[in-house]
């Protein structure tokens, strides 16, 4: 997969996809990330890519030929047209379900908002999908593009070690992740549950998949009702409530 991120901090982005498990996976060349500088695609001596709005009202509006020109030009590196997102607080909010379905692509750019936003002739034209990380709203659209960048590479093939790396944490199959323990058996008086420690695979794992119904109906119980529940889950469920 190749990520392009437009922004004007490149340097910013490219400092924290460059670290940890991400960092070491481009350097193997399991995913592709590329951060542009969108005042290089300016047509001004003082590389401006932002005015003052129509209809007046505070702040300033991103310009939508710098970041024409800079996804064309992404477009012709590529050979086709990557799947462009912009992050702005008024999409839909980012699920792991969607990153799932993202992580099928083999191109995606991303655009990182600033100022006011961006002109909306620019999101008619080019953006095919708005996407948030949460109800609020940030100083840009780098923190967003990071989070988005992350979590998304993650489930490439050959950025983790293992598909279980991602397959059995929250949210994966619709339900927060069960509790985890590790060394010593015994902290502080308290003791790592014996099913744990038993070695009884089978028994080990309807442990975590009921400790994991348990978390999602104490934290998350509006993710219940999306979930498909064998009828074994349902009388587990009914038994804890």
């Amino acid at each position: 997969m190749r990520i392009d991120i437009i922004t004007l901090f490149p340097e910013m982005c490219e400092a924290v996809m460059s670290e940890s498990i991400i960092g070491r996976a481009r350097k193997k060349g399991a995913i592709e990330v590329n951060c542009h500088q969108l005042r290089d695609f300016a047509f001004d001596k003082h590389k401006r890519v932002d005015d003052t709005t129509y209809g007046g009202g505070m702040g300033m509006l991103m310009m939508a030929e710098p970041i024409a020109l800079c996804y064309e030009d992404i477009c012709a590196k590529t050979g086709c047209r990557p799947h462009f997102i912009y992050m702005s607080p008024k999409g839909k909010i980012l699920t792991q379900a969607r990153l799932r379905e993202l992580s099928q692509l083999e191109n995606i750019a991303v655009l990182c908002g600033h100022y006011e936003g961006v002109d909306q002739r620019l999101i008619d034209t080019y953006i095919d999908e708005e996407i948030s990380i949460g109800d609020y709203v940030l100083t840009g659209g780098e923190l967003p593009a990071l989070v988005f960048a992350d979590s998304l590479s993650r489930l490439v093939p050959g950025v983790l070690s293992d598909d279980s790396c991602f397959s059995e944490e929250s949210h994966f199959d619709g339900l927060l992740e069960y509790p985890q323990y590790t060394k010593p058996a015994v902290w502080r008086g308290m003791e790592v549950p014996e099913v744990l420690l038993s070695g009884h695979h089978a028994n080990i794992e309807r442990w975590r998949h009921e400790k994991a119904l348990e978390e999602t109906l104490r934290r998350r119980p509006d993710m219940l009702s999306e979930l498909e529940m064998s009828k074994k889950d349902i009388e587990y469920i009914e038994g804890i409530k």
